[in-house]
């Protein structure tokens, strides 16, 4: 393959908003604090990669680490790309680290539900420590699976009868379990983790939305990153 001409950089919301819509296949913005990277093909905006703190407010207890000291890789949007994925994740959390040094592990899920296996996390060498145990519960409305959070944040409210009140119509469902993959960040941390290494899932059907087979290409504005908007 040619070499490819790709930037990593900070993203506007907007940005990163209109990725998540447009190329990733919960076609929803995640909601909470978030890092927003943006990626550049040959000076084209094709998508962003976004950590944040994750939907559980106990995702990093297990690892005896405060919510400061990890992350997790909550999205990866992209249009159609030539650069490989393992290439822009590991690119997107050089940067990560150079904003938030602190990081010591990063956390990242492979939904089953949806066919996937976490092949770009194989990858880019993340352990992968077996499946999720427990379950969330979604809400459907129009026909799409929206995490409670999100229907929190978007309509301000999460009870049922009121959002039939609104006009919505609305169901529940429970989501598949999980591939859980794990990116430590210093030795100390590796070493602790390792234990809970188990071998790789094989691949069992083909990925979604990891941008192998997205149905839009690039664009959007602004997609200049904010470095570059900075001196503009």
């Amino acid at each position: 393959m040619d070499k490819v001409d790709l930037k990593i950089d900070w993203a506007t919301h907007k940005a990163a908003k209109y990725a998540c819509e447009h190329w990733h296949y919960s076609r929803c913005m995640p909601v909470g604090k978030l890092v927003k990277i943006g990626v550049w093909e040959e000076g084209v905006f094709i998508g962003v990669v976004l950590f944040g703190r994750g939907a559980s407010n106990n995702l990093l207890r297990k690892y005896d680490l405060n919510q400061d000291k990890g992350a997790e890789l909550v999205r990866i949007a992209l249009s159609i790309h030539r650069a490989f994925v393992s290439q822009i994740i590991s690119k997107s959390i050089k940067l990560l680290c150079r904003f938030v040094p602190e990081l010591r592990l990063l956390i990242s899920f492979a939904d089953t539900g949806q066919g996937h296996y976490g092949g770009i996390y194989q990858a880019t060498n993340w352990i992968y420590s077996g499946m999720t145990n427990d379950r969330d519960r979604f809400y459907i409305i129009r026909g799409k699976k929206i995490h409670p959070r999100s229907v929190s944040a978007k309509y301000g409210t999460r009870s049922i009868p009121v959002l039939k009140k609104m006009g919505i119509s609305v169901g529940l469902c429970d989501s598949e379990p999980k591939h859980r993959y794990l990116m430590p960040l210093d030795k100390k941390m590796r070493k602790q983790i390792l234990p809970l290494s188990k071998p790789y899932p094989k691949k069992q059907a083909a990925e979604a939305g990891n941008g192998s087979d997205q149905e839009h290409s690039g664009g959007s504005t602004p997609t200049q990153s904010l470095q570059q908007a900075e001196v503009v």
